[in-house]
């Protein structure tokens, strides 16, 4: 192209599209420093208004992108309900132990069970939706194995808040998979439906005289309001990268979300990192490595698509 000459409107839109994707998954990966500031409130209190604000930002993000006769179509289905009422609450155990593990020094545990994740994808697709795995893939998942027993056996315990936090989101892929709704309507009335519960918990808080929010605690009654931002504008720079990307480059991306906690946990909060630590990690990434080789090279022979790199944005924590 002549120097002089004016990008293309594709071209316009594959550039703003990369640099909304990279500050999506940038922003997942640094958000650990965000529930670092909300340390001293409770955990099940900053997952209540999570859920809250939320869904005050999807009202209004709804709103401004007109997409209610897309919601209300949705929400027809009592099929759909169900299955985003279940997603809901696999999100909620997602959101609830990444924000307690971030808060209590494990960040680290929290980046291995998101880097375990679309291993974790693939597996689940294999048992319940009965796709093929390849011979890579299956030595990808082995690899993944060896990694967590590895920590287990070497370091003497069992990375637990890695596994729930992988399977949770695994069980949530799955569930948005067969509900079959969009992300951001599906993220709404996954919010919407478990909110009225969030509302009575904070109530009941307010009542005993626990509730943190409030003239009392302005700067952190702030940050709780804007967990609903945090949330949601994420969402909406994945939408317009997920539109104009090539699902490989997405696919791509999602590591920079895990590789930022990582980097965070061990540079800036120092938490342990061991030689058992290492050689987990090692084994995790070289399983990402051949999973991500092996997906590339379908992908160019056009076997199939690689869907099953891509994260479902709305699981994000």
């Amino acid at each position: 192209m002549h120097p002089s000459a004016k990008p293309s409107a594709p071209q316009r839109d594959e550039r703003s599209a990369l640099i909304a994707g990279f500050a999506a998954f940038a922003t997942w990966g640094l958000i650990p420093v965000y529930w670092k500031l909300l340390k001293t409130v409770p955990a099940a209190e900053i997952l209540a208004h999570r859920f809250v604000w939320t869904t005050f930002f999807l009202i209004v993000l709804l709103t401004w992108q007109r997409r209610w006769p897309e919601l209300r179509e949705a929400a027809r289905s009592r099929r759909t309900l169900l299955y985003c009422l279940a997603s809901g609450l696999a999100l909620s155990i997602n959101w609830l132990f990444f924000i307690w593990a971030v808060n209590v020094g494990r960040v680290v545990e929290t980046s291995l069970g998101y880097f375990m994740t679309p291993l974790v994808n693939v597996l689940f697709g294999a048992i319940f939706l009965r796709e093929r795995l390849t011979r890579w893939q299956l030595i990808s998942v082995l690899l993944d194995l060896v990694g967590v027993l590895n920590l287990t056996l070497g370091y003497g315990k069992f990375p637990w808040v890695a596994m729930i936090l992988c399977v949770s989101f695994g069980i949530y892929g799955l569930l948005r998979k067969k509900s079959a709704t969009r992300p951001i309507p599906g993220l709404f009335l996954e919010t919407t439906l478990l909110t009225p519960i969030a509302l009575l918990y904070l109530l009941n808080l307010q009542r005993g005289g626990a509730l943190i929010f409030g003239p009392a605690h302005q700067s952190l009654a702030l940050l709780l309001v804007s967990t609903g931002v945090v949330t949601g504008l994420p969402l909406v720079w994945f939408g317009h990268a997920a539109r104009h990307l090539r699902l490989m480059t997405i696919g791509f991306l999602q590591y920079l979300a895990p590789t930022g906690s990582f980097l965070l946990g061990v540079f800036l909060y120092h938490e342990p990192f061991t030689r058992a630590h290492l050689i987990t990690f090692s084994f995790i990434w070289a399983a990402l490595a051949i999973f991500t080789v092996e997906a590339v090279l379908r992908w160019h022979s056009g076997r199939e698509p690689v869907s099953s790199v891509v994260p479902l944005a709305d699981s994000a924590a």
